[in-house]
């Protein structure tokens, strides 16, 4: 049978004439009106006073808010220990050291209690962490309220990292403009997709040219090459940022498509005891949905989260356990770790199902037979 993937690509169409534009009027570069066209639509749609710089990749983006934030070497940022490793690494390209933060049950987001936790016991061993990161993860927002109010009063950046939550909005405000910094994503299996590519969200055009030139090399303004500072080769291209135009032009229908896999998946679970689908726990919380997961409790169902991917694998079906912890990781095993043990919990029970915003309904038909022939 064909494969159905967890998050596949989803053109609209509109793409080719940004990308055939570049080529006819030959910017096929790292600058272009492409560039500055993408970085204006998504200025305009996630709003709040918001600046973006458009970037290669979304793992970029959280290393120059790091950079802008004035992480370096010794110093430790605060980071939401449920995640995928590009939350992390960064930390660690700066020199920085990670401390991570266990997660909360309602949002499976950065804890806000363990968080407080974290921050009063590093202060009190002198060592006042220089940054926080917070994840939205599979597009669900944070308790970032809370979280915003220890940063402010702490005296902490923070940056959320919004790479799967782009549309999703906490209290009718977009995800990525609560902190000092935002962090966007376009890789191939996002809501929208410019094959890669990522974006840094601020809130001063200040804080945006310094990223733009940090992203081009640092180079100084002079007719010679010369550099005071260290730079990077982390600018989006023109062609690249002309699909990302093309599907800025779909975004809310494919985020409207997410949300409808989920209430699919909470229609055919919702008399099913032992398997909860992951959701928003009241009105001030909107996901894009961007992957649906559910949680299996073994002891009722008979079954556990392994079982149904392996089940689904056999039919050629794409699911996949969340993400496993950053301090459960190998490579971040000796990192201070503030919390209990809801990540791995989460981690042990829970299984994220096909999602993208282009599957059929032979799609859902097949996904559903699979499901309750295992719980049957």
């Amino acid at each position: 049978m064909n494969k159905i993937w967890l998050s596949s690509p989803h053109m609209g169409g509109g793409e080719q004439k940004y990308v055939q534009e570049a080529f006819d009027t030959n910017w096929v570069a790292p600058l272009g009106p492409n560039v500055n066209g993408f970085e204006d639509d998504l200025e305009k749609y996630i709003a709040h006073n918001s600046k973006v710089a458009c970037l290669a990749s979304g793992t970029s983006a959280l290393h120059l808010a790091l950079v802008l934030a004035g992480v370096s070497n010794g110093d430790e940022v605060l980071c939401q220990s449920m995640t995928f490793s590009a939350s992390a690494n960064p930390i660690v390209y700066q020199g920085g050291v990670p401390v991570f933060i266990d997660s909360e049950k309602e949002t499976w987001n950065m804890c806000p209690h363990a968080l407080k936790a974290a921050i009063e016991d590093r202060v009190s061993k002198g060592k006042k962490p220089k940054a926080i990161i917070v994840v939205y993860l599979y597009g669900m927002p944070a308790k970032i309220d809370q979280i915003k109010k220890l940063s402010e009063y702490y005296e902490i950046p923070l940056i959320e990292d919004a790479a799967e939550a782009l549309g999703s909005t906490y209290k009718g405000q977009k995800c990525g403009t609560f902190g000092d910094f935002g962090v966007l994503s376009f890789n191939g299996n996002k809501i929208i997709t410019t094959s890669g590519g990522g974006a840094l969200v601020s809130h001063s055009e200040e804080s945006k040219q310094k990223a733009i030139f940090l992203a081009t090399q640092a180079r100084d303004n002079a007719p010679h090459y010369q550099h005071s500072e260290i730079g990077y080769n982390y600018r989006m291209s023109n062609i690249t940022a002309g699909i990302g135009r093309g599907q800025m032009e779909v975004l809310d229908k494919h985020i409207s498509l997410r949300r409808a896999n989920n209430l699919f998946y909470k229609e055919i679970f919702k008399d099913i005891n032992g398997i909860e689908v992951f959701t928003e726990s009241s009105s001030d919380y909107y996901s894009n949905h961007w992957l649906s997961s559910i949680l299996i409790d073994e002891n009722q169902i008979g079954f556990s989260r392994e079982d149904l991917r392996l089940s689904m694998l056999e039919d050629n079906i794409e699911s996949r356990p969340l993400w496993k912890p950053m301090h459960m990781q190998p490579v971040f095993k000796d990192c201070l770790y503030y919390g209990s043990n809801v990540s791995e919990k989460l981690f042990e029970d829970g299984l994220c199902l096909p999602s993208g915003s282009n599957l059929s309904d032979e799609d859902r038909e097949r996904i559903k037979e699979v499901i309750l022939k295992m719980i049957r």
